[in-house]
């Protein structure tokens, strides 16, 4: 690795213009309590805190009446911007506003448990690679393919699979270019490293911490807590 890589500061986009359905909250899950601060507050200062992040932007949604009472919207190293409909689209939106970088980070705005110990080992493999890196946990248990009615038809081989997990990594231009193609075409983008994909390109794997959670359910929340508690303790 090269000095300049060394001493290269990243900006990382954070989509939270979800509304996160399957929470069942009078709120967008990423307002919700954790602790003492709202999900999405530990998520930026966990990133914002990280020596080689110089800025995040949120890409919140059009109607969001949440963001700007809570303190960290007022940061100097937070941009906000008005993201979309789909996750692809408030990507882009971030996007915009990243033109001074080459490399851009994404990470979901429900990953509060995000250490430090995992952007750097992002952060080293993506700059090794020339389409970028996500980080992912491999699966542990037999995995099963059924059918629309619940059926077990397949038992998967679980060699050599993993689940994505956030922040993924990416030549800046690259993903903008993957975005804009995917969303034109018509293309299921699920996560930035689907849109790279959709190119014919293989960003690279990097083994990331299991308590990295994405909270989508009721249940994630007594999880994250006791993941984040976790986290603190060892710093």
């Amino acid at each position: 690795m090269t000095i300049n890589s060394m001493l290269e500061q990243f900006i990382v986009v954070v989509p939270a213009a979800g509304v996160g359905a399957r929470m069942g909250a009078a709120i967008p899950k990423q307002y919700l309590q954790l602790q003492d601060k709202t999900v999405l507050e530990h998520t930026l200062e966990a990133l914002l805190s990280h020596s080689r992040v110089s800025k995040v932007v949120v890409a919140l949604g059009a109607e969001d009446g949440w963001f700007s009472d809570l303190a960290i919207a007022k940061h100097s190293d937070v941009i906000r911007t008005e993201g979309g409909k789909e996750r692809a689209d408030s990507v882009l939106a971030g996007l915009r506003l990243c033109q001074d970088y080459q490399w851009v980070l994404v990470h979901d705005a429900a990953r509060p448990c995000i250490t430090h110990s995992d952007i750097d080992a992002l952060i080293d493999t993506a700059l090794s690679s020339d389409c970028g890196a996500i980080l992912a946990s491999q699966v542990r248990d037999t995995m099963k393919r059924t059918d629309a009615n619940g059926n077990i038809i397949k038992t998967v081989e679980r060699e050599y699979l993993w689940h994505a997990l956030t922040p993924q990594m990416f030549p800046r231009q690259l993903l903008t270019d993957a975005l804009s193609s995917g969303l034109a075409e018509n293309k299921t983008i699920t996560d930035e490293a689907s849109a790279i994909e959709l190119l014919g390109l293989t960003p690279k794997v990097v083994i990331g911490r299991a308590d990295n959670i994405k909270i989508t359910r009721p249940e994630d929340m007594p999880l994250a807590e006791l993941f984040l508690t976790q986290i603190i303790s060892q710093q």
